[in-house]
């Protein structure tokens, strides 16, 4: 039973579910602080640390390997411990990670350490959906908005006062690098006091078993969108200053232009998930986003050197696929167990989907010297976004699947 069910037995549950909204936010605010910290940084990384251009290169790809190989094992991670346990251990093991990789001057330990801290986020971003619809299954909207805009807000917070911090210490990256575990540490703080309230530990087998979602169309229908968001994430981040450089815009220009892509997140991240959850069938939203981004593709490959701020923000209204993938977790499942099974498996899948883009575009530009092979390309990722969400975004459950009915939804979820 969730704790909002419980809230009209008596002030303790109220004070409880208010408890656990703010461990959802301050874990929320720590899951990319160890992945967007570092980007700003990276050639005084590579200096101090005598970084050669494999380990940057290693570095840089970390994030997707440790939550495509840690998001795995989640689920069974949390049947063994409790999810408000592991939830507490994730974030100690982010902040040690933090601490450590601030601490060092040896390559290899950073690289260890940084490896040890995208451990912990990778857990959080399998366990907080299951969170959410364990604890609050009738707002299940809501508390996706909370988490999505605590999450965007953390991501950009850590791209943008690194630096700053690094010059107010006189340029020790040491520090500008290490503050960011004091936030693990708050973080902490709820889910210590939330021990005393850890759900009872489900230990029999979940329906939605390994087998059972390799063969299952609508989890690697939502994989493969979650891949495909976060493909197109991954080539934004790395490649949009480049793109617009390339059209005729400053290295400052391009900077400002790339901060207001990265702050368009949060709006973005505040609207989509309770719009999606009004209704039972989210493929309308599906394809409004994708007609976002191919009007800002379209734009930015036949107009860059005109109004690239309008296509950008055209792109960024795109990603709001970002939430509403994160979104369709809870929404394509009936239960908190199988939620924790679909978030590890699509994730897992997703981010190994995604980590080739960055790469793929700089070989394709490479070899071609221009724009527009890696266009087409990024056009047939969404090409493959739309498809993949137009099933994902269907009103069906994964527990249903292989039934000979489809058991029907409400026509509005509550929120």
């Amino acid at each position: 039973m969730s704790v909002l069910t419980q809230e009209t037995r008596g002030g303790r549950s109220g004070s409880l579910a208010w408890l656990l909204v703010l461990g959802i936010i301050l874990a929320a605010l720590n899951l990319r602080t160890a992945v967007t910290s570092v980007g700003p940084l990276l050639d005084q990384l590579s200096a101090g640390l005598g970084m050669s251009n494999v380990g940057t290169g290693l570095l840089t790809t970390l994030p997707v390997l440790a939550f495509a190989t840690v998001g795995a094992i989640t689920p069974s991670l949390a049947r063994r411990l409790g999810e408000h346990r592991l939830l507490l251990l994730a974030l100690v093991t982010l902040g040690a990670g933090l601490v450590i990789r601030a601490s060092v001057n040896s390559a290899p330990v950073f690289l260890l350490s940084s490896a040890v801290a995208l451990s912990g986020g990778a857990v959080g971003n399998v366990l907080i959906p299951t969170l959410i619809k364990r604890h609050f299954p009738a707002r299940a909207g809501v508390m996706t908005t909370v988490y999505t805009t605590a999450l965007a807000v953390g991501t950009m917070l850590a791209a943008s006062a690194t630096v700053p911090i690094e010059r107010a210490a006189d340029g020790n990256w040491h520090i500008a690098l290490g503050v960011w575990a004091a936030l693990a540490a708050v973080a902490a703080i709820p889910w210590l006091a939330l021990l005393r309230s850890e759900p009872e530990r489900d230990n029999s087998r979940s329906e939605a078993t390994p087998r059972t979602l390799v063969r299952s169309k609508l989890a690697w229908a939502v994989a493969v969108y979650f891949g495909t968001q976060s493909m197109i994430a991954y080539i934004m981040f790395g490649w949009l200053a480049k793109i617009l450089t390339d059209g005729g815009y400053t290295t400052s220009q391009a900077g400002v232009i790339l901060g207001v892509f990265t702050a368009l997140s949060i709006p973005v991240s505040l609207v989509l998930p309770s719009l999606a959850t009004r209704f039972r069938d989210q493929r309308p939203v599906v394809a409004g986003l994708v007609a976002f981004y191919v009007v800002g593709f379209l734009g930015l490959w036949f107009a860059p050197s005109t109004t690239a701020w309008v296509w950008v923000l055209f792109v960024g209204v795109g990603m709001g696929s970002f939430p509403l993938a994160l979104t369709m977790l809870a929404l394509r499942t009936r239960t908190a167990a199988t939620t924790a099974a679909l978030s590890a498996f699509g994730q897992s899948v997703g981010y190994l989907i995604a980590g080739a883009g960055p790469l793929l575009v700089g070989v394709l530009y490479e070899t071609t010297g221009g724009w527009d092979v890696p266009y087409v390309m990024m056009l047939a990722v969404i090409g493959v976004q739309l498809f993949t969400g137009w099933y994902a975004g269907g009103n069906r459950y994964l527990e249903d699947e292989g039934s000979q009915a489809q058991v029907e939804g409400p026509e509005k979820i509550a929120v």
